[in-house]
């Protein structure tokens, strides 16, 4: 157990001690183990836009193996996947990689302007597969968002008592935002506070652009003099805005970009104070032996390697 480590379970006092101990499993295990840095492999996208989209790209990204193998060869902190994917890998893998069941999902058939996630598994079937959390996704700005809140409220206090962590993917979306304002620095800012607020550990969003969303909002950056020029500057202010930085607040790889944007971003984050990424589509439509080597410069560049 690492002093940083120590530190940040301090900032989780309400909870109690299996909720530590995944939180510790997921910070000590890796190639990251013990730096207060992590990095998620994620594979929800077969769910979430299906599967020629997603795996096409890399036959072999078909099969559950080879995501779980991805993670546990590249020294990824967690493996996190809906629930049909980590039955298939749960057993032949047990403690070899955290696990993460994605709860809810949601699919790419129907459009929507206001969208919302299916409830697809629950807090049993966690403690069945052995995982050390739950991840639910968020819409803030959605006209379904108080479904969403409520329903992570119920999951998380649930987690919670079994002792799991609770991540949630905050992504803002909705028909009174704009394209552009999904990502926002004012909007993503907004998003990972909400998310803190209805008790994630682990927050998981989209790295923010300089565009201010909200009128409403502009006046407060202008005045307050928030720096929001350069990625490193909005990634402060979003750490910031997550409690002062006392939740740990991850950046989502995004769409497939060539390696070397990837990385760029990636310093960006760092310098920023980002916790750490998560990263899918950018590692798992790899080869695997490319794939690997892209989550490790991903990984050394948080520690300062690279």
């Amino acid at each position: 157990m690492t002093p940083r480590v120590r530190e940040i379970l301090s900032w989780y006092g309400a909870d109690n001690v299996g909720v530590l101990t995944n939180l510790a499993r997921i910070l000590n295990h890796g190639r990251l183990k013990g730096t207060g840095k992590i990095v998620l492999l994620p594979v929800d996208q077969g769910f979430e836009h299906g599967p020629a989209r997603s795996f096409a790209k890399n036959p072999d990204a078909y099969d559950p193996h080879f995501h779980i193998q991805l993670a546990i060869e590249s020294g990824c902190n967690a493996y996190a996947a809906p629930l049909g994917a980590l039955e298939v890998v749960a057993r032949d893998y047990a403690g070899e990689v955290p696990l993460i069941l994605k709860i809810n999902n949601s699919e790419s058939l129907w459009g929507t302007k206001a969208p919302i996630s299916a409830l697809t598994s629950n807090v049993e079937d966690a403690l069945r597969l052995g995982c050390v959390g739950i991840g639910f996704t968020i819409y803030p700005g959605s006209a379904e968002r108080k479904q969403m809140y409520e329903e992570i409220a119920v999951a998380a206090r649930k987690a919670k008592e079994a002792g799991l962590a609770v991540v949630i993917w905050s992504y803002p979306r909705g028909e009174q935002l704009s394209k552009e304002g999904e990502t926002a620095v004012d909007v993503v800012a907004y998003a990972a506070h909400i998310a803190a607020q209805l008790g994630a550990h682990i927050i998981k969003i989209k790295p923010p652009s300089e565009h201010i969303e909200q009128e409403i909002n502009r006046k407060a950056y202008i005045e307050q003099k928030v720096k929001i020029t350069s990625l490193a500057d909005r990634t402060r202010h979003i750490i910031h805005s997550a409690f002062s930085g006392k939740r740990i607040v991850i950046f989502s790889g995004g769409e497939a970009k060539n390696s070397n944007e990837l990385l760029h971003e990636i310093k960006e984050l760092a310098a920023g104070g980002s916790f750490g990424s998560i990263i899918g589509r950018n590692a798992f439509q790899r080869p695997k032996a490319e794939a690997i080597q892209l989550l490790q410069d991903v990984m050394d560049t948080y520690v300062g390697i690279k």
